[in-house]
């Protein structure tokens, strides 16, 4: 009987690798490469982006937080942004080799998770994330082919670059694929 640890190492020697999920944090953004799977987690009023070509074995995704680099004085992390946010991971796919006109984009987020009463913009920033994000991706002309966005409740995303589908979870709901 072979040893299945055996099995196992040899298919590490050929260069045969098993499927990683890459992690994307609040206010970051990461590449992938197919067969590997792409995420984020905490997306209430921020929005998860997806960047990717039907003809290209590398995607990515950027969690931003904020609709503008503009309002902020400590706009150092550009991933925070949907507007330097979503600019730097065009520029990352295309230095992959990634061209920006065979690039569509699937986003999900932008939920209203706190309401607050008075004049304040503050419970409106996953509106204005929302529409600083489709306003930066119809800059660049990357089309938005899939949404997932607004709402009261927050969301996890998981992209898979071999199939192009988006898996949406929310607590208490049945996964969404889009």
């Amino acid at each position: 009987m072979k040893c299945p640890t055996r099995r196992f190492l040899n298919l590490l020697e050929l260069g045969v690798r098993m499927e990683q999920m890459i992690r994307v944090g609040i206010a970051d953004l990461k590449l992938c490469k197919t067969p590997d799977k792409i995420t984020t987690v905490g997306l209430g009023s921020c929005i998860g982006i997806v960047l990717y070509s039907a003809v290209s074995d590398i995607c990515g995704m950027v969690h931003i937080m904020l609709p503008s680099s503009k309002e902020i004085k400590n706009n150092s992390n550009r991933a925070k942004f949907a507007d330097t946010g979503i600019e730097d991971l065009v520029k990352l796919l295309e230095e992959k080799g990634v061209r920006r006109n065979s690039l569509s984009a699937k986003i999900a987020g932008g939920a209203t998770m706190f309401v607050f009463s008075g004049a304040s913009d503050l419970g409106s920033i996953g509106e204005r994330n929302i529409k600083a994000v489709k306003d930066e991706l119809a800059t660049l002309s990357i089309p938005v082919v899939m949404e997932d966005v607004g709402a009261d409740y927050g969301r996890t995303i998981i992209f898979d670059n071999a199939t192009k589908k988006l898996t949406v979870r929310c607590a208490g709901k049945p996964d969404k694929i889009i």
